[in-house]
């Protein structure tokens, strides 16, 4: 199971205009707009449990609300609740110049941080650990 980490997710472009963000799970690659990206949308501008490792897009406009211009960031997810700038692309053609990237990073397999041993461990009991260690064993 993938750990969650409590991310702030940016505001991109203007807060009076159109913005969203998205875990990407998938991309249609025949497409070449913003409906080939598939996952689930999350709230922007605040902090959001997300899985570390995992590729954030977030989508804003600048401009006028008559004319405005589609920016776009892509993300990844740190297992230290940070996120790595792993993309950028203004314009109409934004979703099909990130496209290749995404599905470059949707290949990649993260492997999360996991955190040894430290001496804040000292403060559970042995059970405890030992429940824990069973809990991860499956037994």
């Amino acid at each position: 199971m993938t750990p969650l980490v409590a991310v702030e997710v940016p505001w991109v472009g203007d807060q009076r205009l159109k913005t969203w963000a998205k875990v990407v799970a998938n991309v249609d690659e025949t497409l070449a707009t913003g409906w080939a990206y598939e996952g689930d949308f999350v709230a922007v501008g605040g902090i959001q449990d997300l899985p570390a490792g995992a590729v954030l897009l977030v989508y804003g406009e600048k401009g006028s609300r008559a004319n405005p211009t589609p920016v776009a960031r892509l993300f990844r997810v740190n297992a230290d609740a940070t996120l790595t700038a792993e993309g950028a692309a203004e314009g109409r053609a934004w979703a099909r110049t990130l496209r290749d990237k995404v599905v470059e990073l949707l290949e990649v397999d993260v492997i999360p941080l996991e955190l040894g041993w430290e001496p804040e461990l000292m403060r559970y009991s042995s059970a405890a650990l030992e429940e824990e260690l069973a809990r991860r064993a499956g037994r």
